[in-house]
């Protein structure tokens, strides 16, 4: 999957006399004011750089992997030169370079578009959040606690809340002596994908699978990223036949409809492990490894299946 190793750098030339010279900082979050009313925040992927604010002055920004970009994403899925940011008659406009894998607004290929807030940007592999006008402020708050509990890319809940919410649900089924599952299922062979498809087509995938399987969870359950292509749904209150008969239908609505990347079909698998207890008062930890070792058994069973 993605490094998390990327930087992210500003460059700056200052005439001294006949030549000029290239100073090099960091980015650092910056104050936005009603006088900076526009800005791209980093959503994806984690990491240390993850949350950043880019704020958008009135210059033209070049986004890519060169050195002398303005703001340098240290990706391969990025271009050297990747994509422009300016201001255009009153409007953010945001224009691709011909670079080699496209830049996405809210998961569309574009050449040119102008930006909205709330619209995200997708360059190679990083998200971008931009915000503008005069919520700016709270919106850029509201963004960086989306980070904290929603995967960027997917935009189910990522590990950290899962955990969390797991913890609760465990108390609860202890104090009320009710049954809870836990499902966890990772996409078979999903290495494949991104070796012979680019990790784009891997990134298309993963956020397929995840508007798929929404509609199959109810608003008391939760479905979340765990890691990589590995996901798990916490189901409260479900019973050992009912959460393998859930099971069985996210497996077959993944196998029965073949994923289509930029025209090319893409048929996948997802293996499923399950543990279901009632009233027992374990820890995550202990519930987490009953289903990941069912997940082991799937996996080494054949693929495309589920044990519990």
């Amino acid at each position: 999957m993605l490094s998390d190793s990327f930087r992210f750098q500003t460059h700056q030339t200052r005439k001294m006399g006949d030549e000029g010279r290239t100073r090099i900082t960091n980015i650092k979050p910056a104050p936005v004011s009603s006088s900076q009313p526009a800005c791209l925040v980093l959503i994806y992927p984690t990491g240390a750089q993850m949350g950043r604010r880019f704020t958008l002055n009135g210059d033209a920004l070049i986004i890519g992997r060169g050195s002398d970009c303005d703001i340098m994403i240290d990706l391969d899925s990025v271009s050297r030169r990747h994509a422009k940011i300016e201001r255009r008659s009153g409007k953010i406009m945001v224009a691709d370079l011909k670079s080699t894998n496209g830049t996405y607004v809210n998961e569309l290929q574009v050449e040119e578009h102008a930006l909205s807030d709330g619209d995200k940007v997708k360059i190679g592999n990083a998200i971008f959040k931009f915000l503008s006008g005069g919520n700016v402020e709270a919106g850029y708050h509201e963004a960086i606690y989306r980070t904290t509990i929603i995967d960027g890319l997917t935009e189910v809940y990522n590990k950290r809340y899962f955990l969390e919410f797991l913890d609760r649900e465990l108390a609860r089924c202890v104090r009320y002596n009710r049954p809870l599952t836990l499902a966890m299922f990772d996409l078979d062979h999903f290495k494949q994908v991104n070796d012979t498809h680019g990790h784009l087509a891997g990134d298309y995938v993963l956020r397929e699978l995840c508007r798929r399987l929404r509609g199959r969870i109810r608003k008391e359950e939760l479905l979340a990223r765990y890691g990589g292509e590995e996901f798990v749904a916490v189901l409260p209150e479900a019973g050992h036949d009912g959460a393998m008969d859930f099971a069985e239908q996210i497996r077959k609505l993944v196998e029965q409809e073949p994923f289509e990347f930029e025209d090319e079909v893409i048929p996948l698998t997802i293996s499923v492990g399950v543990a279901t207890i009632v009233g027992e008062s374990i820890d995550a930890s202990k519930f987490i490894k009953m289903a990941d070792e069912n997940l082991y058994r799937a996996k080494h069973g054949g693929r495309n299946c589920v044990v519990g």
